[in-house]
């Protein structure tokens, strides 16, 4: 690995992504869940900093493909092998998309198809010659995927359909349901090729019915549970297996092992004889098998519960288990894993602790943001070097998102001073509050608050005395109005004439109405409001990276 490899976290549609920065053949391992046509506006819970959720929702993406000409667009490259989306080696792929649109219509389904198969084929691209590619998503639509799949990555290569049990049985029969209840997600697993590819055998405990049945036995003296296991040589006489013929203990067999080694076992205690004359068996202690090799059906592996530490109230989040296991499986250390939906950052965050590099991608500021947050509060010193590619760095790249999105400015200037938005941007306007932070200043339990506003255009003195109107209604403690564009002097002073917050303790008083500019942000300025640190996430245990041989 090379050493001077920073890890990137890149902002911005993945599939320009992908062609712009990703190189060919550079890809490890893939994982992505992909927001599927389901016609709802996923909304993102932030976590209070006491570990608590809040009842702030802010439209994170909205989870539909429309069919329109954007996407008309891409259909028709991939059809017909032109652009950039490099079909050439995937003749198949234009093939299968002109006969399901002949089949479904130009319809929203069809719309997630043609973007999901314009971005495999870029996947494909980039995926190493050992590499896999993991690929979630729930039945609506896993039957279509998977054809895609084998168009592009080729039938031969597909290795495993996976069913994680995502949720515990439930009855909708009650609100008139007339179907199975559907509790399973699918993850389509291929590699880039058919041989050579990275595998780790992982294994899973033994359902303990399992262990009650074939390992009853159990040592006396040590307590170690056993089972008995014939160790006579399958194919007997067979010329072909060579087996060796001899007497032991009384029987004369062709057995498993040579007789040297068979005496060594014997000595060892692990050849017993259950009564005279009988067929000598051998000891397998329960301790000593790695368990049952991975199967297809996963439903060891829970949800996220509402109380679980690393729940961070995503609506789409994957529990850090899931993606461990893929992780291991398909990946060994130093290894280059990709998340293009990359939302709370799971997949990245694992990476991190299983000490793989890796490259996120998501086309919104608000998991961007949160995706730094995690890692830095997950990691803290330990965290490895990352970039973060596609956020502004300067006031004239900072004025552009602004013209370019002002929904995507405001997620992206909260983020500056770690504030969570405030509400849902979809539902109209939001009284005067874009972001909230939430803030202990003594240890009576008792929270206190950060208002924040955002404006990116032309800003007056009303703005200023506005938010103080909005501070003493929210009852907050604190109130931020952070500007593109300078302030001017009466909106100075009436921010000054709010006077200072002056908390319990020794903490010391801050000013109560703070203006906050994108230039002194992007220099380093902070947001001041006295606080007792809590942590907003567990801090991860870091794997110890495995002893390579000499």
């Amino acid at each position: 690995m090379a050493t001077n490899w920073h890890n990137k976290l890149y902002f911005g549609d993945n599939l320009e992504i992908l062609r712009d920065y990703v190189p060919d053949e550079s890809v490890d391992l893939i994982y992505l869940d992909p927001p599927f046509n389901s016609k709802a506006t996923y909304s993102v819970l932030f976590k209070e900093k006491n570990g608590t959720a809040s009842a702030a929702q802010v439209a994170a993406f909205e989870d539909t493909w429309h069919w329109d000409m954007s996407t008309e667009g891409a259909f028709r490259e991939v059809v017909t092998g032109g652009g950039p989306s490099r079909t050439s080696g995937h003749g198949k792929i234009g093939a299968l998309l002109d006969a399901l649109r002949q089949f479904l219509g130009s319809n929203d389904m069809m719309a997630y198809l043609v973007m999901m198969a314009i971005r495999l084929i870029e996947l494909h691209r980039v995926l190493k010659p050992t590499g896999s590619i993991y690929l979630h998503c729930d039945p609506t639509a896993s039957h279509y995927l998977k054809l895609i799949l084998d168009a592009v990555f080729g039938a031969d290569n597909f290795r495993t359909e996976i069913a994680w049990k995502r949720s515990s049985a439930h009855s909708d029969a009650r609100q008139g349901r007339r179907q199975h209840g559907r509790i399973h997600d699918v993850v389509l697993f291929y590699t880039k090729t058919g041989s050579n590819y990275t595998w780790n055998q992982l294994f899973t405990p033994y359902d303990p019915e399992y262990i009650e049945h074939f390992y009853r036995h159990v040592e006396p003296d040590t307590g170690r549970r056993y089972r008995l296991s014939d160790i006579t040589a399958p194919g007997g006489a067979a010329p072909e297996k060579r087996n060796p013929k001899y007497e032991f203990l009384g029987t004369m067999r062709y057995w498993r092992f040579s007789k040297e080694r068979m005496k060594e076992l014997y000595d060892e205690g692990r050849i017993i004889q259950t009564r005279p004359g009988s067929v000598p068996c051998q000891k397998r202690y329960l301790d000593e098998m790695p368990g049952v090799p991975l199967q297809d059906i996963w439903s060891d592996i829970k949800p996220i519960g509402a109380q679980a530490a690393e729940r961070l109230g995503y609506p789409t989040q994957k529990p850090e288990a899931l993606l461990e296991r893929i992780i291991q499986a398909s990946s060994n250390e130093g290894d280059l894993v990709l998340d293009p939906f990359c939302g709370c950052g799971t997949t990245i965050a694992v990476a991190e602790r299983l000490h793989r590099r890796w490259i996120g991608i998501d086309i919104t500021h608000l998991a961007i943001t949160l995706m730094k947050n995690r890692l830095e509060d997950a990691f803290g010193a330990e965290l490895s070097p990352y970039e973060v590619i596609g956020e502004p760095k300067d006031v004239q790249s900072a004025a552009a998102l602004a013209e370019q999105n002002r929904y995507q400015f405001e997620w992206w200037a909260l983020g500056l001073v770690d504030a969570r938005p405030a509400q849902d941007k979809k539902k109209g306007a939001d009284k005067g509050v874009d972001g909230e932070i939430v803030f202990f200043d003594d240890d009576s339990g008792k929270a206190k608050k950060v208002i924040v506003q955002v404006k990116s255009g032309h800003v007056t003195r009303q703005q200023i005395a506005a938010l103080k109107s909005d501070m003493e209604r929210e009852k907050a403690a604190v109130a931020a109005f952070i500007t593109l564009h300078e302030p001017t002097g009466p909106m100075k002073k009436e921010a000054a004439e709010a006077g200072f917050y002056d908390p319990p303790g020794l903490l010391p008083p801050v000013p109560r109405v703070q203006i906050l500019t994108i230039e002194e942000l992007l220099a380093g300025r902070k947001l001041e409001y006295p606080r007792i640190d809590v942590a907003t996430f567990k801090k991860a245990p870091r794997k110890r990276k495995a002893k390579r041989s000499q």
